[in-house]
């Protein structure tokens, strides 16, 4: 079988990355004989200036025909003053939805040799490796009515938020799954002592918990989870919540490993996957070979691990990256006196030349 991935380089820093994320791929792909074909596609900003739309249909076409996506990143302040329905960001949501990823997996991993990196002790952050999983289809962000309306001496803004009993089941399920393959906990995260919502998201998300009986289930208040995070992140593995709250969690999370360079994320719902790094396109800084394109290479190994059922290549790739890291390898956004300095593609070469140790 031939592994088709949709190439999608994005803005800014996108492409400088991508290359390097391909790269990898590629490697592996000839050192453990997978077959994988790649094919680019335009999508935010590149496309706007070449079709005059952010996500063309020959670009969702492509998608559509591959097994997994591989992003850059959209954006810029080229693009800022373009009404809202138009802009790049436009292209990443619709790619979203017409794929129906419904869930997005945003890990917090610790390489070691970054550990002073983290605001947070390193005795309470030394081994962190949890995942949250967030709702990205449904809540507050989609709920209606919504808008801003005037009323008697001003204005009324208003969201409506809204979780069904199928979106719950289906994110619920998938995160059950998550943490079956890894060490079987799983916190849910809602503000059942105070939302209707979610006290309906922890009825189901208990009721999905029957299926899975060797994985253990805690149920936290957000509240509570927000302040955990930081009091003692390793007591978590997987954890899973609606969108609002997985928003502003994950970047919690994240911000524990001291990096943004190193953070990757998958989208998943379909049998297409999505993957791509966390950070923006950051174009004050493209094509001077000095962005970080970890993230980006850690999202191409989550897209091993997830789409492609082949976990032991993805270990290796992190592999490869922690000992690069501990050999003092760094790109600007991560360097420190005493480290070695290096750009963009020297640090995708290093992978590279550490798989085939």
């Amino acid at each position: 079988m031939t592994f088709k991935i949709a190439v999608l380089s994005g803005d800014g820093i996108g492409p400088e990355v991508v290359s390097e994320a391909v790269k990898v791929l590629k490697i592996v792909a000839h050192k453990y004989g997978i077959s994988m074909s790649f094919q680019e596609g335009i999508i935010g900003g590149q496309a706007l200036d070449i079709m005059g739309e952010p996500l063309p249909q020959q670009t969702l076409s492509l998608c559509k025909d591959s097994h997994a996506v591989l992003l850059g990143a959209v954006g810029g302040p080229k693009w800022d003053r373009l009404e809202f329905h138009k802009r790049p960001e436009r292209g990443l949501l619709g790619i979203r939805e017409q794929l129906g990823l419904y869930a997005n997996l945003r890990p917090a991993k610790l390489f070691s040799p970054l550990a002073d990196a983290s605001p947070l002790k390193r005795e309470i952050i030394e081994g962190l490796d949890i995942l949250v999983v967030r709702e990205l289809t449904g809540g507050i962000y989609y709920g209606k009515p919504k808008g801003i309306e005037p009323i008697p001496g001003g204005e009324k803004g208003f969201n409506t938020l809204v979780y069904t009993t199928t979106e719950i089941e289906r994110i619920a399920r998938l995160a059950f799954q998550l943490a079956n393959r890894r060490r079987r906990k799983l916190t849910s995260v809602d503000k059942a002592n105070i939302l209707e919502t979610s006290v309906l998201w922890r009825k189901v998300v208990t009721r999905v918990a029957e299926e899975f009986p060797e994985v253990s289930l805690n149920h936290i208040l957000v509240d509570n989870c927000a302040m955990q995070l930081i009091r003692d992140p390793k007591q978590f593995d997987v954890l899973v919540m609606g969108n609002l709250f997985g928003d502003i969690l994950s970047d919690e999370a994240a911000m524990l490993t001291g990096s943004i360079g190193l953070l990757p994320s998958a989208s998943l719902g379909s049998e297409i996957g999505l993957y791509e790094p966390v950070h923006g396109s950051a174009p004050d800084i493209a094509g001077k070979d000095i962005a970080n394109p970890l993230a980006t290479i850690l999202s191409a190994a989550m897209m091993l691990r997830y789409s492609f059922n082949k976990p032991e290549v993805a270990d290796e790739i992190e592999g490869a990256i922690n000992q690069i890291l501990a050999e003092g390898y760094r790109t600007q956004d991560i360097y420190h006196k005493g480290t070695k300095l290096v750009g963009t593609r020297k640090m995708g070469d290093l992978v590279v030349q550490n798989i085939f140790l």
